[in-house]
């Protein structure tokens, strides 16, 4: 048995990569999120703006006393931008940004489940008829006769050498 390091997956000899991810809606698209790196799904919470900050990460919000950025990866996407409803969520997650473990939120339309996607299926993004941009995505997997887009948050969150998300604490 050995380990992917960039997915987190175990590759057994003769078994499919697989991932274990959460999946959600944006736009009315499916995304994987790696389960991994999810560590809670939060209904809507307040959203406390900070003035001048771009529009990718344009709040601040509060998990269990924590100051956490908020984030729309369809600002990233360039997808339409939709007021909260019901079903709107904030998936809490932990990534390696500049080499530092950064907690941060991401809104999503839609919280689906936790499924395993099989990774030796995914392929690249297709060079045509994509409306995302290429370099924010690991690749297009199938799960259940769908598509779906697994994101790579680490681009998405990085601005050349400069990450996007600035916290003046990164681990509790």
């Amino acid at each position: 048995m050995t380990g992917n390091a960039e997915t987190g997956a175990i590759a057994r000899p003769g078994a499919a990569r697989t991932m274990s991810a959460l999946t959600l809606e944006l736009g009315g698209e499916l995304f994987a999120i790696e389960a991994g790196r999810v560590r809670e799904v939060l209904d809507r919470v307040t959203i406390t703006e900070v003035p001048n900050a771009p529009d990718f990460v344009g709040g601040l919000i509060n998990v269990r006393g924590r100051v956490v950025p908020l984030a729309d990866m369809r600002v990233k996407f360039a997808m339409e931008r939709l007021a909260p409803d019901e079903n709107t969520r904030i998936v809490v997650l932990e990534l390696d940004l500049d080499g530092v473990p950064t907690v941060v939120g991401v809104l999503a339309d839609r919280v689906h489940k936790v499924a395993d996607i099989d990774l030796s299926a995914m392929e690249e993004p297709p060079k045509v008829g994509m409306r995302w941009r290429p370099e924010f995505l690991r690749g297009v997997a199938r799960h259940d006769g769908q598509f779906i887009i697994v994101p790579d948050l680490e681009r998405i969150f990085d601005t050349g050498g400069e990450s996007a998300v600035r916290t003046t604490e990164t681990r509790s």
